[in-house]
């Protein structure tokens, strides 16, 4: 705030963790502005409805509380003459416009001195190009122009917070050892802490100094952080402020409660990206090197059916011109999958027998290490090939099965599991999805080494095609109108069928929305009961049986004497 209010200063930018009260600068800076020197000003949210929640939930209980804001803008309610909406905010000497990057015709039209992005690295490119630059180029017209930027990072190369923090002076925050006084930064590789083989979780935790090796502990936090201070990385800036701080200084969050979440997150690479960029506020960067067909090659487990990990069955298949490619997976608990086998139904989809083949393949029993028996539960058909109509047709038949139609739509940002329509001559269910998002999933557990959570298991029957088409594609960065995006791409010709099928039946296994904690105890249950039935003498069945008679006859006779 400080340094939005340096004349030197033109742009401020802060790169945080999540809960640091990145917020808050923003509306203290909108309250300093609204109060001491109006102006227009402008923030943009990731999208309009994330507008309107900031404007009802965080900026009219600030005017609300703040009685030399409560009468220099009016509440909308209060009188139908304000002007004010919820989006738009008019004062004495300016006004305040809330707009969202998702739409272009929020961020034209009007002059802004004070501009403000908040979360910016949630921002997606519109038809007009990046939404940054429309809107920085609203403030041309002011010599005395001020831009601030908020947001938590998060993918290394499309991060827009990182491409303005690295043009910045970049500043962190040194604090001083109370036992040795040198000044430091908080960092993550100086977090020490000791666990019991018998604790879940570690009990004793510390900050480590770099200079001393001091065993430092939260009470030590306060005193550290109020004498610390802002130092810059980068001093030949002179202009553009900015800011970088992590959980570690937070007075809210105990340093044990951040071990334990890394404790938790860091079994699977999608839970592990989230606590690196909202606790560590850094941008996550992917391992792509460790993805490599021999490694994974070296998996093959000797398991036949479904092994005793997996309880629940889902299937993805791909439509081919020629053929149809079928891929059961089977999942345990915290989403550990186990590939079961691959199926080719040869034939064009455009008739009705390979569709049969793959019904009677979908509704047979699959036999579990356990000795019960196992049923695919959910599956997912693309519908995107030559062969849309005759999808449709299939899974509209067979919906009671949960053989649903999917989409596929690429494009970072997009969510795995989108929306659902009816849209089409069939109204057959059609589920789009965002393949980049279930592509980066799936990459990410690939790279998980040890059983677990997300770890990814294949038996001897996986191929090293196999393997070789679960890799075929790869992330990179491509400029789109002078922004950098993230997009999968492959090579001209490689086939992709492994990781398409992958995709699916993770798909279904999200749509089926199962817990997969209950049916592992019903499962748990229902081996218990053929484990006694198999330990039970041939004279203890002959009794249950003779006793079970004799209660059938009883309560007939009782049936007879109440008739």
């Amino acid at each position: 705030m400080d340094a939005g209010n340096d004349p030197q200063i033109e742009e401020v930018t802060f790169v945080k963790c999540t809960q640091i009260f990145g917020t808050e600068f923003l509306l203290n800076t909108i309250g300093y502005y609204i109060h001491q020197d109006p102006s227009p000003i402008l923030i943009v949210n990731p999208s309009l409805v994330m507008a309107q929640t900031f404007s009802i939930d965080r900026l009219s209980p600030m005017i609300r509380d703040t009685y030399v804001l409560r009468d220099l803008v009016k509440d909308q309610e209060a009188t139908k003459k304000s002007g004010n909406t919820i989006l738009h905010k008019s004062f004495l000497g300016g006004h305040l416009t809330m707009a969202g990057a998702n739409s272009p015709s929020s961020l034209a039209s009007r002059p802004i001195r004070i501009l403000m992005f908040d979360e910016t690295d949630l921002y997606k490119n519109t038809k007009q190009g990046d939404p940054m630059g429309l809107a920085r180029a609203r403030t041309s017209e002011f010599w005395n122009r001020k831009i601030f930027n908020v947001s938590s990072p998060l993918d290394e190369g499309t991060s827009r917070i990182q491409k303005r923090y690295e043009a910045s002076d970049q500043r962190k925050y040194w604090v001083p050892c109370p036992r040795c006084g040198a000044y430091q930064i908080l960092e993550w590789s100086q977090v020490k802490w000791e666990k019991e083989p018998t604790q879940e979780y570690p009990v004793k935790v510390w900050y480590e100094c770099k200079h001393c090796e001091a065993h430092l502990t939260e009470r030590h936090k306060g005193k550290m952080i109020r004498y610390g201070e802002w130092r810059k990385g980068n001093p030949s800036v002179t202009n553009h402020a900015g800011f970088h701080i992590n959980a570690l200084y937070s007075q809210s969050k105990a340093w044990t409660v951040i071990v334990h979440e890394f404790w938790e997150a860091k079994s699977d690479p999608s839970t592990l990206k989230v606590w690196v960029n909202t606790i560590l506020g850094e941008v996550w960067k992917e391992q792509e090197s460790v993805i490599k067909v021999d490694k994974l090659a070296l998996r093959r487990e000797s398991y036949k059916g479904v092994p005793m990990g997996a309880f629940f069955l889902t299937a993805g298949v791909d439509v081919q011109d020629d053929r149809l490619e079928c891929v059961v997976k089977g999942w345990g608990l915290s989403e550990e999958s186990w590939f079961i086998e691959k199926k080719i139904f040869a034939g064009s989809p455009g008739s009705g027998s390979v569709w049969q083949f793959l019904y009677d393949y979908l509704t047979q029993a699959f036999d579990h290490e356990s000795g019960v028996k196992l049923w695919i539960q959910g599956t997912c058909i693309d519908s995107s090939g030559h062969f849309t109509d005759a999808t449709y047709r299939f899974c509209k038949a067979h919906a009671d099965r949960r053989i649903i139609a999917i989409k596929g739509a690429g494009g970072y940002g997009k969510l795995f599991i989108g929306n659902q329509t009816r849209n089409n001559k069939h109204r057959a269910l059609l589920q789009m999805l965002g393949v980049d998002a279930a592509k980066e999933l799936i990459y990410d557990r690939l790279t998980i080494e040890e059983p677990g959570p997300g770890y990814m298991h294949f038996n001897a029957d996986c191929t090293d095609e196999y393997f070789k088409q679960l890799t075929v594609e790869k992330p990179k960065i491509v400029y789109t109108k002078g922004f950098p995006a993230r997009v999968w791409s492959k090579k001209d010709g490689a086939r992709n069928e492994a990781l398409d099928c992958e995709v699916y039946a993770l798909a279904a296994l999200k749509l089926c929305n199962a817990n997969l904690k209950a049916i592992h105890k019903r499962l748990e249950a229902e081996i218990d009961r053929l484990e006694k039935d198999k330990k039970k003498t041939a004279t203890e069945k002959q009794e249950e049986k003779r006793a079970s008679t004799t209660t059938t006859v009883v309560k007939r006779k009782n049936w007879v004497n109440n008739f």
